[in-house]
């Protein structure tokens, strides 16, 4: 189980953490809470309906890593437009879908990494150096959203925009300042793949 995710009889899933990885995910994960800010209502917090009617930006974000949480629905980076009139027609649809979508997104996002921070904070140490932290089949798909948010966006800081850049990184010597954020990303997509084989059927 040390290091990696493994099936609970009935559903859910198990991995041994210890003190470190334990601060470490919170960390991140506390980093990506404040990356993704307060829900709309946020200003207006004795308001139930203030976030739940709120209009989302229509613009994406500068953030290189919020885009790449929040990607446009209608634009693909890879593939040009046929013209100057189906650009713009494609920037109007996703600035409309952004619009009523992204507030959404980001409670989603906020939830599943909250529910990261309840799962760590809640770990009781079974010795000296971890813990078994245990979720049942929600928490687990919840973590697996937080994973691939994490991911994501330790990716985009990296510049990461296929699977030959990780590889790159994966040789990169000891000594560039970048390794430790790389050691991260691959030690997450570790947990991130066996977590998605405990909940396949």
């Amino acid at each position: 189980m040390p290091g990696h995710f493994e099936p609970l009889p009935g559903g859910g899933a198990a991995v041994a953490l210890d003190d470190v990885e334990v601060s470490i995910i919170r960390s991140l994960v506390v980093q990506l809470l404040e990356l993704i800010g307060p829900g709309p209502g946020a200003d207006a917090p004795d308001d139930p309906l203030a976030e739940l009617f709120a209009d989302g930006p229509s613009e994406p974000p500068a953030d290189p890593v919020l885009r790449r949480l929040f990607p446009d629905a209608y634009i693909d980076p890879e593939k040009s437009p046929d013209s100057a009139e189906e650009a713009e027609e494609r920037r109007a649809h996703s600035a409309e879908f952004r619009r009523y979508t992204e507030n959404d997104l980001r409670a989603g996002k906020r939830e599943s990494a909250l529910a990261v921070i309840r799962a760590l904070d809640a770990l009781a140490p079974v010795d000296a150096g971890g813990a078994v932290l245990k979720l049942t089949p929600p928490e687990s798909r919840q973590w697996l959203g937080a994973l691939n948010d994490l991911r994501l966006a330790i990716g985009a800081r990296l510049d990461i925009t296929d699977e030959d850049d990780s590889d790159l990184l994966f040789r990169l010597p000891d000594e560039d300042p970048r390794k430790p954020m790389v050691m991260a990303y691959l030690w997450l997509g570790g947990l991130q793949e066996t977590l998605v084989t405990t909940l396949m059927p």
